[in-house]
């Protein structure tokens, strides 16, 4: 088995013998052109994600199962956002405004402007309208550093692009390399919980979820995905995108609460003590300032399984820094190193064609929610479960690269009969939406969504009954 499989193991107490219950088909990288191991690691947490599974089933019925994974069916899993549907409409293009610049002292920035009020506080930095020539124009008379720090302080999100080489010389890179990928701590005392009765591996668990964007809704909707009650809640005020909404909605019921507002921060306690797992993926501190901390989640629903994520992660000069898988590309080196061997276009920095670090920490706090709930289940106690875009950022480049001489002709697209093979049709309240099957299987619960995808605040904020 693979590198990045191996290194996970004993992160989460498994023993090697437990790659004999799975059936991985497919190539390795590259399968598309990039010389991160995307593929490898893709499969790697999906396969985690059966293991995990698996230790659940056991609990329940004594029995284990076979988990099979094809892996460009896994790789393309990795920006399934761009392959749903409502209909006729796709995922719409990205602003403008938004991609990676040069600066007036040789180096480029990056602008993040998914979400209006990120853009418009890099349009206020810059002085500019939303005119990609106008933005073009003003961060190529301003150097990247001094542009970093701006616009952070005006409540943006982007990053100074910087090598491998730089990031390694930095302190949040120090600050991330002291720790470990991903962390599953006991953190309050509560008697062992047998898992609640029902026919699938995650029945009956009940998850607040209060992630944003892709990586903690899709770790969510993991969890979804074998059985368990999501509640996925936002607040009033905050921006979203329709269509990734709809793609990392799966499964989940959806309702608002106003953390602002002291009634619904009762609401949301009202919630906390009625759930098994809490969600959060804001910065560090800003859930705790409403009374959320892990330690305060565990006074008030012992036996809680709080999961934390972040983007920089909890330590280090960065730990407060808004952050995106774009962002942590591009400060991180990834970007730099994509566009010296992938030049899309011309000179300068690059993503990659997937949004990998996205998926990948998605998996893996599936993967730490459900062996938290085993030890919940076995040992008795309330844990935390946390880790960053960052961390699991790191732990993508230390994988490796593929070698240069391999990266010739690679497709930059599935076939359309592959694509075809991995979508299926959902009825929602949005219209036919077509969109990404689950990607793992297993041999006794095949993983589903029994609940369509809704638009956001659909739902009133109380739990289905058990």
């Amino acid at each position: 088995m693979n590198k990045a499989l191996n290194s996970l193991l004993p992160m989460f107490g498994w023993s090697p013998e437990r790659l004999g219950e799975l059936d991985i088909t497919g190539p390795m990288d590259p399968v598309l052109p990039t010389p991160f191991r995307i593929t490898e690691t893709s499969a790697a947490t999906l396969s985690a994600i059966g293991l995990a599974v698996n230790d659940l089933w056991e609990l329940r019925t004594g029995r284990r199962q076979r988990v099979t994974l094809n892996t460009r069916h896994a790789t393309a899993s990795l920006r399934s956002t761009g392959y749903i549907k409502v209909g006729d409409k796709t995922k719409p293009p990205k602003t403008g405004v938004m991609g990676m610049f040069p600066t007036k002292d040789g180096r480029w920035y990056y602008v993040h402007a998914n979400f209006p009020h990120h853009r418009a506080a890099a349009l206020k930095v810059l002085g500019v309208s939303e005119d990609r020539d106008a933005v073009v124009k003003a961060i190529a008379q301003r150097d990247a550093f001094e542009l970093e720090e701006a616009v952070l302080a005006a409540g943006g999100a982007g990053g100074m692009v910087r090598s491998k080489e730089e990031w390694a010389q930095h302190p949040q890179s120090a600050a991330i390399a002291s720790l470990p990928m991903m962390e599953i701590v006991k953190i309050g005392e509560a008697p062992p919980e047998k898992l609640p009765a029902g026919d699938r591996p995650l029945s009956g668990i009940r998850v607040l979820d209060l992630t944003r964007v892709v990586a903690g809704p899709v770790g969510t909707r993991t969890l979804a995905e074998h059985g368990a009650d999501v509640l996925r809640i936002t607040s009033p005020h905050l921006p979203h995108i329709d269509i990734q909404e709809l793609e990392t909605g799966h499964g989940k019921l959806s309702a608002k609460i106003d953390l602002r507002q002291p009634a619904d921060v009762e609401k949301l306690r009202g919630l906390v003590r009625e759930c098994d797992v809490f969600c959060q993926g804001y910065r560090p501190g800003t859930i705790a300032s409403r009374g959320f901390s892990p330690e305060e989640l565990a006074k008030l629903r012992p036996g809680i399984v709080a999961v934390s994520l972040s983007a920089f992660s909890h330590a280090g000069p960065w730990s407060g820094r808004r952050g995106f898988d774009t962002a942590v590309q591009a400060t991180s080196g990834i970007a730099w190193r994509q566009g010296q061997l992938f030049p899309i276009g011309g000179p300068g920095p690059q993503f990659y064609p997937v949004s990998t670090i996205d998926y990948l920490v998605g998996h893996l706090i599936a993967v730490g929610t459900m062996v938290a709930l085993k030890r919940r289940a076995t040992e008795g106690g309330s844990w935390l479960v946390r880790t960053s875009l960052a961390q699991v950022g790191k732990w993508l480049v230390d994988q490796g690269e593929v070698p240069e001489s391999e990266l010739k002709g690679i497709p930059s697209e599935f076939t359309p009969e592959e694509l075809a093979s991995w979508m299926t049709t959902t009825q929602c309240p949005a219209g036919l939406v077509h969109h990404f099957s689950p990607i793992l299987g297993l041999s006794e619960t095949p993983p589903r969504w029994d609940r369509p995808s809704v638009p956001v605040g659909h739902h009133q904020p109380v739990w289905p009954a058990r």
